[in-house]
């Protein structure tokens, strides 16, 4: 088996380094990541300028752009054989609810499910005591699992790992995205040259948590799987705006 690896912490992340070495003992590993850490970048592709692929010490390729940019770079250019998996990980911390939107890990994963690889985003929950081994370790079951149970059609799974030993993991749970309060203000502060800098604000706390969300699964100790989708559309509205332009018609194509 063949699997791609990339992350948004950047290729030196002990997370990456954590999940190459144990997957490497049951697949053939190839790493393509951001050549620093691009937290938050979501889905953003390089468009301005050429991207520049070297290689570390250790073996992997590094990239000077986005996460997204590894995996479409990597799959549409670099690999001359088409990975059977992309995992994208292992996160220094969280990946639930609205934080899908702005992370880069997810979102590197999502880039390969665009491609119609099956594609796992898998992050660690708070990540302060850094049991990346236990993450790695549920990344393994999720391959051995898929490559004993192959899903026919490409899938998209975010993985949230609690922070703690594997033994104490109390199972497995799909799950649906929750949702948090809005995010905190961001941070004013000055320069030492007197300018203006403005911090973005931390993520605000969990609001939609309840069971079968993946707050709820991971605060019991229980490792979150969620099936994500690409489409935005809201169904429930189409209706709703489509009568809202009916009677705006006349007012905006006099």
């Amino acid at each position: 088996m063949r699997i791609l690896l990339s992350n948004d912490d950047g290729y030196f992340a002990p997370g990456l380094a954590c999940l190459a070495d144990f997957l490497s003992k049951m697949a053939e590993i190839i790493v393509v990541a951001p050549e620093r850490d691009r937290s938050g970048s979501s889905n953003s592709l390089t468009l301005d300028r050429p991207l520049n692929l070297q290689k570390s010490h250790n073996g992997f390729y590094y990239v000077n752009g986005t996460p997204t940019d590894c995996v479409h770079l990597a799959v549409t250019g670099m690999l001359d054989v088409m990975p059977d998996m992309i995992i994208s990980g292992i996160n220094q911390g969280a990946n639930m609810g609205d934080d899908t939107i702005y992370s880069g890990t997810v979102a590197a994963a999502t880039e390969g499910f665009l491609l119609g690889i099956p594609s796992i985003a898998v992050s660690l929950v708070n990540a302060s005591r850094g049991n990346y081994l236990t993450a790695a370790r549920v990344a393994a079951d999720m391959v051995s699992h898929f490559r004993e149970n192959e899903i026919q059609s490409p899938v998209l799974l975010n993985i949230n790992v609690p922070d703690i030993e594997y033994h104490q993991l109390k199972g497995i749970e799909v799950t649906r995205l929750g949702r948090r309060h809005k995010a905190e203000p961001v941070i004013k502060s000055q320069s030492p040259r007197g300018e203006v800098m403005y911090w973005v604000g931390a993520a605000g706390p969990a609001q939609d948590a309840g069971k079968g969300t993946d707050f709820y699964a991971t605060q019991n100790d229980r490792v979150s799987v969620t099936p994500l989708q690409i489409d935005l559309t809201r169904y429930d509205q189409l209706d709703l705006i489509a009568r809202w332009l009916d009677n705006q018609a006349p007012v905006m194509f006099k």
